[in-house]
């Protein structure tokens, strides 16, 4: 499967250029299946083949990161909430947890939107919660960036100088990506226990 989304992904860019990697890092942040770090460090590799300059590269990736994250941060803000707090009892989820989440996100949100660029899965979702939580959409905007710069300038230095063996980093992210799914499935299932102990007691 892996190694089809890197065909299509190099075949895309090939094609499309800058505006391709846009597009591509504009729908990673809206919580489609394309991993950066099949992205990225192909971006990185045509970098050093000077096809692409660097600056254009992270410019238009963080470009498709923060305009992807903005979509989904406005579809959590506009109407996710709307949608919870009319049909939230059905899946088990209380105001209470509404405000909580809010609570959270204008606490923390500054470090848990920049910490989650750095995490697979995670960095495809958070965008959602920061938006049903109506967070500073400045400070939203800012983290989002920052880290996306950082993650993006990583992974497409990583394909700089790996060069050919750029395909390489994918044996070293599958196992990062399955380890966190595991985790979030885990955390899911003792979420829905513990709302169906609360239901039923």
């Amino acid at each position: 499967m892996i190694e089809i989304i890197i065909q299509h992904v190099t075949e895309f860019i090939g094609a499309g250029g800058y505006l391709a990697v846009f597009i591509l890092m504009f729908l990673e942040s809206t919580a489609l299946p394309v991993p950066s770090e099949s992205v990225m460090p192909f971006v990185g590799f045509l970098v050093n083949q000077k096809t692409f300059s660097l600056a254009g590269a992270i410019i238009f990736s963080t470009l498709g990161t923060i305009c992807g994250s903005l979509l989904s941060y406005a579809v959590g803000r506009y109407g996710g909430q709307p949608f919870l707090e009319r049909y939230g009892r059905y899946f088990l989820i209380r105001s209470e947890e509404l405000v909580k989440t809010e609570k959270f996100f204008q606490k923390h949100g500054e470090k848990t939107i920049f910490i989650s660029r750095f995490i697979p899965v995670i960095r495809h979702l958070i965008s959602l919660p920061a938006g049903l939580s109506k967070m500073n959409l400045p400070k939203f905007s800012i983290y989002t960036i920052l880290g996306g710069v950082i993650w993006n300038t990583f992974l497409a230095g990583l394909g700089f100088y790996l060069k050919q063996n750029w395909l390489i980093i994918e044996n070293y992210t599958k196992f990062l990506d399955i380890t966190v799914l595991v985790i979030i499935i885990g955390l899911i299932i003792i979420f829905i226990i513990k709302r169906k102990k609360y239901v039923y007691s």
